[in-house]
């Protein structure tokens, strides 16, 4: 696949939870090699967006393709092994297995065994705190290095395609930014990101394009300057 073709494309996608509509239509795309965010305020839609592409909630009308690949009645660690690689809301580490056995547990999907040496370099050079602390039980980590422990989870999958959902809730502002520098380098690296993130400044900051999600439907579509710049999106998510 040729670089900026399409990676990800999601289709007039609709999702429901019993009654309630969470979202009513939903179309966009995600090239190789882009960070793409999503931006929004709560429940406008974007954690539901992110759990339909994983397979992990059904899709009641539309389609999403991955490599060109439909997902719909893909399992989720189907997609796992796919290439998409997932970090949810609240992390979803491991917090009574240490931050090495948390990073090993990532790899079961993996066929090419004799890469993951480098791979494990490559995550504690991204994160020296986690070599650090590999012997320590993740659930005694900061919030800071819980978080840098959940991407280098989805990094140890060796995913094309990363979803990070909300990584910086909760974090003092020097670790947003830190967590944001790594994201850059990890795309630089060759992985594509789809990220969702309350903090549409710094999620801008580092995004190539973004779209802004309201209430399960899509309010604009830009790249991060012009969204940047954009009085609605200054006014509602930028603070003025």
């Amino acid at each position: 696949m040729g670089a900026n073709s399409v990676l990800l494309a999601v289709e007039d996608v609709h999702v429901s939870y019993g009654n309630v509509r969470a979202l009513l239509g939903i179309s966009l795309e995600v090239r190789e090699g882009e960070i793409v965010t999503l931006i929004g305020a709560n429940g406008a839609g974007k954690s539901t967006l992110l759990r339909a592409i994983s397979g992990l909630v059904p899709l009641w009308n539309g389609r999403i393709l991955y490599d060109g690949r439909d997902l719909r009645g893909v399992p989720a660690h189907r997609i796992v092994e796919m290439g998409v690689a997932h970090v949810p809301e609240g992390r979803g580490i491991f917090a009574n297995l240490s931050v090495y056995e948390n990073l090993r547990l990532a790899t079961w999907s993996r066929k090419d065994k004799r890469a993951l040496a480098g791979d494990y370099q490559r995550v504690f050079t991204l994160f020296p705190r986690l070599e650090e602390r590999q012997s320590q039980l993740a659930g005694t980590l900061s919030g800071g290095e819980q978080q840098m422990l959940a991407v280098a989870r989805a990094l140890m999958t060796r995913g094309r395609l990363m979803l990070l959902d909300e990584p910086s809730m909760g974090l003092a502002p020097v670790l947003v930014r830190e967590i944001m520098n790594t994201l850059r380098e990890i795309n630089t690296g060759g992985t594509t990101i789809l990220l969702v993130e309350q903090n549409a400044r710094q999620a801008l900051k580092v995004a190539h394009r973004g779209y802004v999600l309201e209430t399960g439907l899509l309010a604009l579509a830009g790249s991060a300057g012009e969204l940047m710049d954009n009085p609605k999106v200054k006014a509602a998510y930028l603070g003025g």
